[in-house]
């Protein structure tokens, strides 16, 4: 007997812990559901999803590290997210039957900011990719000051910089910090296997929050160094419970019980 399933796709895909994290809820709730990481390298993407569309158990996926961008072409984009934000992190079976894609990204990315007055603020972003773009949006979105980008194309930087309609600078990654208020590292550095993230943080101010969406290792080195210094820190799983809770309520049509967040973030760091 088969049952819905709902999965992740990556290149590579073991350190995710969106299994732990959809599974703990579906657990809280009784749901007879599962929840499954599957590697997809990109030249089967395509492939990939012609197979689930078929399947009616599969109720859609999160989409992590490299294929957020690509996905777009792959899936329906009712929402425009093409020509809104540019990149997807979660498929989803509508009622027709048919695949749409969206992004939960900017959401997650948000909600621990939701009571930080960021109007008029410096940030820097390091990272143009597809989770780049989600946190670029939603800094749009309430009147962040200035944006400095940390990547490695200018153009490209510079383009999505435009896109979003954020005043700024782009700049390499051997660049000094700026005296920012907000610093997101949106990038693979400093996740584990990839090459580290090292920059000095002695240009913010005092009161700057420093947020670091990698959650493999949750203790980065880029947090380690901003509680060197006192700074207010936020690490990569509230972004990734409050992204992945937005994509399990198009899953499996229930709100996910985020008064266990405590216990479901203890269980994601044993």
């Amino acid at each position: 007997m088969t049952r819905p399933y709902a999965e992740v796709i990556g290149d590579p895909i073991a350190h995710s812990k969106s299994p732990v994290i959809h599974g703990f809820w579906l657990d809280a709730l009784g749901i007879d559901a599962e929840y499954r990481a599957t590697h997809v390298a990109s030249d089967a993407l395509a492939g990939h999803f012609a197979r689930r569309a078929d399947d009616p158990d599969w109720r859609g996926c999160n989409i992590t590290l490299p294929h957020k961008e690509a996905v777009l072409a792959h899936v329906g984009d009712p929402g425009d997210v093409r020509g809104s934000i540019g990149a997807i992190n979660t498929v989803f079976r509508q009622d027709d039957g048919t695949v749409a894609g969206t992004n939960t990204d900017a959401a997650g990315f948000y909600a621990p900011l939701a009571d930080t007055d960021l109007a008029g603020a410096q940030a820097l972003v390091i990272g143009s990719g597809g989770a780049a773009r989600a946190i670029l949006f939603a800094l749009s979105r309430i009147g962040i000051g200035a944006v400095t980008l940390m990547a490695r194309n200018s153009l490209k930087g510079a383009g999505l910089l435009a896109s979003f309609g954020l005043k700024g600078d782009v700049v390499d990654f051997a660049a000094p910090l700026p005296p920012a208020d907000l610093v997101v590292n949106a990038s693979p550095l400093g996740m584990k296997g990839q090459a580290p993230l090292a920059v000095d943080l002695s240009p913010l101010p005092d009161d700057a929050i420093v947020y670091d969406i990698v959650y493999a290792p949750l203790e980065t080195d880029l947090l380690r160094a901003a509680r060197a210094r006192d700074l207010s820190t936020i690490d990569g799983l509230e972004m990734l419970i409050g992204q992945a809770a937005a994509a399990f309520e198009l899953f499996f049509d229930a709100a996910p019980p985020r008064d266990r967040d405590s216990e479901l973030r203890a269980r994601l760091i044993a």
